[in-house]
């Protein structure tokens, strides 16, 4: 049986097509508005896989414009009732539902406080598009399964687009065009391999830095979802430190590595874990001792990044089957979490 994530997850680089083509002129215009407001920071608001969409942008965003990026807790609004100054900001607000309460009370309070407030969302008429000053419809279509996986991609492309419409990046707006068609390659690439070292364990970690450690997240958030196992998300350069005390013979880690600045000391990391004995698998043909992944390289390190999630995504989705498990139906979740 075809289940509903591994349909959408085939469906994401026709939904990255869509969001390219039919909301190019709004992410222009909201990229330029993005540009000639020249914020002095950006804060994000989401929660879940957009979360890990919103870290996405925030490493995106440091390195192509260099702004500081920061999340600010809904909470601090639908909770405690405090409102921040933000005069001189952009705000992003990311939910594919665009109903949660508390995400959209803090785009709103965002605007309130000084911040220019894009929405990018998989519903053009809900509460957060209505509320923020521009408004990103990602155009993933329905999406049925609870895990989240072309809404998540599509959010991450539109943060993508937004800045490089802000900064006038012409080989990221190239790359852009492209990755279509990359990501199209991705659904292909099989990361079955990992599964022999995960089927014995319940816990283990996901590896990345700057761009790839939200993807890291995204990844450890779908084992945890669909295949219910312990993972955790690390930073390769904090793995090192406290966290190394739970690696033993065969303990599982995924690396996940871009062609970017990073990619030596990822490949080095999964090195050094192989050597301690752990099982450990990277998107890097540098390292020499742990086993490697197909990956796709898209010519753009931003890019390249987020590629690396769709072969990810094809895994996680067939490996909950090989569990016994229905990744459509995850225990204790649904579709949508509307929190206060």
């Amino acid at each position: 049986m075809t289940t509903h994530m591994r349909r959408e997850i085939d469906e994401i680089p026709e939904a990255a097509a869509r969001l390219l083509d039919r909301s190019d002129s709004t992410l222009r215009d909201a990229g330029r508005a993005i540009g000639a407001r020249d914020p002095h920071f950006v804060v994000t608001v989401a929660r879940g896989s957009s979360d890990h969409a919103a870290t996405f942008m925030k490493y995106a965003i440091e390195l192509t414009a260099g702004l500081a990026v920061a999340s600010v807790g809904p909470s601090v609004t639908s909770v405690y009732g405090r409102k921040l100054r933000l005069a001189g900001s952009a705000c992003l607000a990311i939910s594919q539902s665009g109903r949660s309460p508390d995400i959209v009370a803090m785009a709103e309070g965002a605007r309130a406080g000084g911040a220019l407030t894009v929405a990018v969302t998989n519903m053009a008429d809900s509460p957060l598009a209505a509320v923020c000053e521009h408004a990103i419809d990602i155009m993933a279509g329905p999406e049925r399964s609870v895990a989240a996986t072309k809404t998540f991609v599509n959010s991450a492309i539109a943060g993508l687009a937004l800045m490089a419409h802000a900064t006038e990046d012409a080989a990221l707006l190239t790359a852009l065009q492209a990755l279509p068609d990359d990501l199209a390659r991705a659904v292909r690439c099989d990361w079955m391999g990992l599964a022999d070292a995960l089927d014995d364990d319940g816990s283990l970690f996901v590896l990345g830095r700057g761009p790839t450690l939200a993807i890291a997240g995204e990844a450890a958030l779908k084992f945890k979802e669909t295949c219910f196992m312990h993972a955790e998300a690390y930073s390769a350069a904090e793995v090192m430190h406290g966290p190394l005390a739970l690696v033993e013979p065969g303990f599982p880690v995924l690396v996940l590595a871009a062609r970017d600045m990073a990619e030596a000391s990822l490949a080095e990391t999964a090195d050094e874990l192989t050597v301690k004995g752990a099982a450990v698998s990277v998107t890097s043909v540098l390292a020499r001792k742990a086993a490697h992944l197909p990956h796709v390289a898209t010519g753009h390190p931003l890019t390249d990044a987020l590629a690396l999630i769709v072969p990810f995504y094809g895994f996680v989705e067939a490996f909950a089957r090989r569990r016994g498990l229905d990744p459509d139906r995850p225990r204790n979740l649904r579709k949508v979490t509307e929190t206060r």
